[in-house]
């Protein structure tokens, strides 16, 4: 006797449940008795989502860290802050003058300290938290930089200039906004690119060079200023030009590589600035320096309008370009082709895509990037050209790539937040604060260290980004 013929009921149900296809996980069953007769269904449940070792053990780093960090304020509130803090949001040449904002110093560092011994908690415990986990992180970096500055600006007798702070940080993360972009277009193509500083070097001297040449020949300032930029843009691409042939085609080492080239592009200006340049500056290390230009309307509104509308060229080029490569690597399909590329460059091959093509347009494209970032350094901000005048710029932008997780946007985010703590280390000078300013431009390399420890999250690169590809293989 068949199974069916012993339990016909039990036989039904097997053969009703093996043909009744997959059910959705929020989808309600309908179950039936023995008498046919439908019976009320189970209570939904969400699916139980699990954690994984490697992410558990990220969120109690990050949560040691950021109570660290909060046990720090706590300190500082308890030991040396005094007096009120003022936050200024106009400066003296402003047609409009806003109120400044003055804070209570000591209870408003104590209680972003206990902001964030909270935060910390939700993160030890975050099974209970983890849908506010992202909420938790805002109130944290807030937190972090109200205590921050309230203790920085208490008791002191010039108030903290907000308005200065947010130019300064768009004007100082400019190259590194463009340099970080110059490294997303070569890593997502699997081109590891450490010679941004190189990119960087030689476009600020050829910038600077070919604008004195023009401006010592008659030319208008943007016509001069014109022919630095596109300078600044050759030079880039001829740095790009050498990765490229020495890294796809010859298949050398490309961290090796790329600190060659940085060694190279800072011998090469500077015997050309000795033999050159120094013989006649005024002929050939006299650029003009561009002029901010306001946009009608924008810039006229209070304390944004100075702030955000009243910029250089280089900045609004800046801010465009983010858009440029955002929108060319993640929505065409020559940007499809990269990533393709970067991350499986033997099945990109096996539907035709040509590697190592693709690999050299966006090594190319990258340097124009490159070369306006180092345009910054020269015309865009300093005029005259010096020795090694970019001061390690091009690995930060490097750091803000790696820390944004090799995307255009949260690239430029971390390039802000570099920027932001370089304007804020000439700010504490001004306000007299007893930290040194060194100190505050090590945060960005111990941000950098933090994060490609593990300690803020995975961070990983393109799977195939420093692989050559030879398609022998």
């Amino acid at each position: 006797m068949s199974p069916q013929e012993e339990n016909p009921e039990e036989g039904r149900s097997m053969v009703d449940e093996s043909t009744a296809g997959p059910v959705k996980p929020h989808e309600s069953v309908e179950r039936r008795g023995k008498d046919g007769q439908s019976v009320a269904p189970q209570a939904e449940q969400d699916p139980v989502r699990l954690e994984s070792a490697q992410a558990r053990s990220q969120r109690r780093s990050v949560g040691v860290l950021i109570g660290v960090v909060g046990v720090v304020l706590l300190a500082l509130a308890v030991t040396s802050t005094a007096g009120a803090a003022h936050f200024a949001l106009s400066n003296a040449f402003d047609t409009v003058q806003l109120p400044t904002i003055t804070l209570p110093g000591q209870p408003t560092v104590l209680i972003c300290g206990l902001l964030l011994v909270g935060v910390a908690v939700g993160y030890l415990y975050g099974k209970q938290f983890r849908r506010w986990m992202r909420l938790l992180g805002t109130i944290a970096a807030v937190a972090v930089l109200l205590g921050f500055l309230t203790w920085a600006a208490a008791g002191r007798d010039l108030p903290f200039p907000l308005s200065n702070q947010i130019s300064g940080t768009l004007t100082f993360a400019t190259p590194l906004i463009l340099g970080a972009l110059c490294g997303v277009l070569c890593e997502r193509a699997g081109v590891v690119n450490v010679a941004i500083e190189g990119q960087f070097l030689t476009a600020a001297f050829t910038a600077a060079l070919c604008a004195s040449i023009a401006s010592e020949a008659g030319a208008s300032n943007a016509v001069a200023l014109t022919t630095g930029l596109i300078a600044a843009v050759l030079g880039g691409v001829a740095m790009s030009a050498l990765l490229a042939v020495f890294s796809i085609n010859f298949k050398v080492d490309q961290v090796v590589l790329g600190v060659v080239l940085n060694l190279f592009a800072s011998g090469i200006t500077g015997f050309l600035f000795d033999q050159l340049v120094q013989e006649d500056t005024s002929a050939f290390n006299s650029p003009p320096i561009m002029k901010q230009i306001a946009i009608p309307l924008l810039s006229d509104i209070p304390f944004f309008g100075s702030v955000l509308f009243e910029q250089t060229a280089l900045v609004y080029l800046a801010v465009a370009a983010v858009i440029f490569v955002w929108f060319l690597v993640f929505r065409t399909k020559w940007g499809l082709r990269v990533r393709a590329v970067g991350e499986h460059p033997e099945a990109a091959d096996t539907v035709g895509v040509n590697v190592n093509r693709v690999r050299w347009s966006a090594v190319l494209l990258a340097g124009v990037f490159g070369g306006l970032g180092g345009a910054f350094f020269t015309i865009g901000f300093s005029g005259a050209f010096i020795k090694d005048m970019t001061g390690g710029n091009g690995f930060i932008a490097l750091a803000a790539l790696i820390m944004g997780r090799w995307h255009p946007i949260w690239a430029t985010l971390m390039a802000l937040f570099f920027g932001f703590v370089t304007q804020l280390a000439s700010q504490v000078q001004t306000l007299g604060t007893p930290v040194p300013s060194q100190f505050l431009l090590m945060l960005p390399y111990i941000a950098t260290i933090i994060a490609v420890a593990g300690l803020v999250g995975r961070v990983r690169s393109p799977a195939a980004s420093g692989k050559p590809f030879d398609k022998s293989e």
